[in-house]
């Protein structure tokens, strides 16, 4: 297996030569050893030289001076535990670290670079974001939808910030590439870094994204209510929907992690529900083995029961999709009323708070790390970047490969046997 890029692919863009002494008192220059390769396990077949990211650390000499910088920070999509985390990290690394005094906050993600929505900019200091990271959601608010990319980067130019600190998922880095793009082609002097978030951990590239733990955890509280309602009553069935519009890792990690999940329904494996081997028989043989069910479903899954016709997108072109868990609410019921037999379903849908809640403390580090990783980054010079983790170390890459693709539970992979193990589930096809 050969990485599908190169080595040239990796390499991390600059404005410029570094020749500021950085201000901090423990420093490191990147070596050639500064690296962590994409692939790690020996025999690889790799043409030419070995492909690696960049690791993640404070260089002595710096391209911006400190005393000069304005920086700016947005956070865009969806919300995610950990995102005033990330922003209170950038802040206090900026303000006591370099010693930058000029940091704004972005009015509702894009938004607040266009005049005509008329949102102001949130001055930043120690003392605003001193609490913020037991909040959940983000002090900036954020929004949906394309803007004007080249009037984000006249906003830039009319606020004369240097540096801009966009937080945000798979169509936030699309629009953070085409910044950096415009920047570069202006010729401008402007550091563009991204901090990935996404509650999906469906970022290429990308081993973990923030907020991902707090989001299983969350889950699983929701899966041992579940599994109390259905063994409450006679032909109990707990039914939750988690998030993970393509990629199924919050509903495979959260019912591994948990056990009491029984079946697993995840975008990346196809099921069928009618037939001697469909989902809805099997069901039925465990409801008579043992008298209960929990059955977790991620949103994305079982589209197809679905009529692809009607497509309809949200304000970022992100097709909306079927609600699962309404529908298989209802296949059920009306499959065990044909049968007439007695069930007791509870749905659960807790998507919006798994999203909302304050990160815990593994992502609150994990959080305030990335957004540590990125001052490092921007103030050194470079540019049109992504702060990673990357086989447990700390590194970069370019924004590109960070949107290649998105990242996808592989039904051979160990979490996807780990599931089956765990639930006993066959493959719910029809035939």
């Amino acid at each position: 297996m050969k990485p599908y890029f190169n080595a040239e692919d990796t390499k991390i863009k600059r404005l410029g030569k570094a020749t500021i002494e950085s201000p901090l008192h423990i420093s490191y220059g990147i070596s050639k050893n500064d690296q962590i390769l994409f692939h790690p396990y020996p025999g690889i077949d790799q043409e030419g030289s070995p492909v690696t990211f960049e690791i993640s650390q404070p260089e002595k000499l710096i391209y911006f001076d400190p005393t000069k910088v304005t920086a700016g920070i947005v956070t865009c999509g969806g919300l995610c535990p950990g995102l005033n985390n990330v922003i209170r990290a950038i802040v206090l690394g900026l303000y006591h670290a370099y010693k930058v005094r000029s940091i704004f906050g972005i009015r509702y993600g894009f938004q607040g670079f266009i005049p005509k929505y008329g949102h102001p900019l949130v001055k930043l200091t120690p003392e605003v974001v001193a609490d913020i990271h037991e909040q959940g959601g983000t002090i900036l608010g954020s929004s949906r939808g394309a803007q004007s990319i080249e009037e984000i980067v006249d906003s830039l130019e009319r606020q004369n910030m240097n540096m801009l600190f966009i937080i945000g998922g798979d169509g936030t880095l699309n629009a953070a590439a085409k910044i950096a793009k415009e920047v570069s082609e202006r010729n401008l002097k402007i550091s563009v870094v991204a901090i990935p978030k996404t509650i999906d951990n469906d970022i290429s590239c990308v081993s973990r994204s923030f907020g991902f733990e707090t989001a299983v955890e969350t889950a699983t509280q929701a899966i041992q209510c579940a599994h109390t309602e259905a063994q409450s009553y006679p032909n109990g069935i707990g039914l939750v929907k988690l998030m993970g519009r393509y990629s199924g890792f919050i509903a495979a990690t959260a019912a591994v992690a948990q056990r009491d999940v029984n079946f697993v329904l995840v975008p990346e494996v196809d099921f069928d529900l009618e037939g001697a081997n469909g989902f809805l028989e099997v069901l039925r043989a465990r409801l008579e083995q043992r008298s209960h069910a929990v059955i977790v479903v991620a949103e994305g899954a079982g589209q197809k029961f679905f009529d692809s016709l009607q497509v309809e997108t949200d304000k970022s072109g992100n097709v909306k999709l079927k609600d699962i868990g309404v529908y298989l609410q209802k296949q059920i019921q009306e499959y065990f009323q044909k049968l007439h037999i007695e069930t007791n379903l509870k749905y659960i849908d807790p998507s919006y708070i798994v999203r909302s809640v304050p990160a815990n403390t593994n992502d609150g580090l994990f959080s305030a790390i990335l957004g540590q990783n990125a001052v490092h980054a921007a103030m050194a010079g470079k540019s049109d970047l992504v702060v990673s983790i990357w086989h447990g170390v700390y590194c970069q890459l370019p924004i590109a490969l960070a949107i290649t693709e998105r990242k996808k539970l592989h039904p051979s992979s160990r979490l996807w046997v780990n599931v089956l193990e765990s639930t006993g589930q066959p493959t719910f096809k029809a035939g």
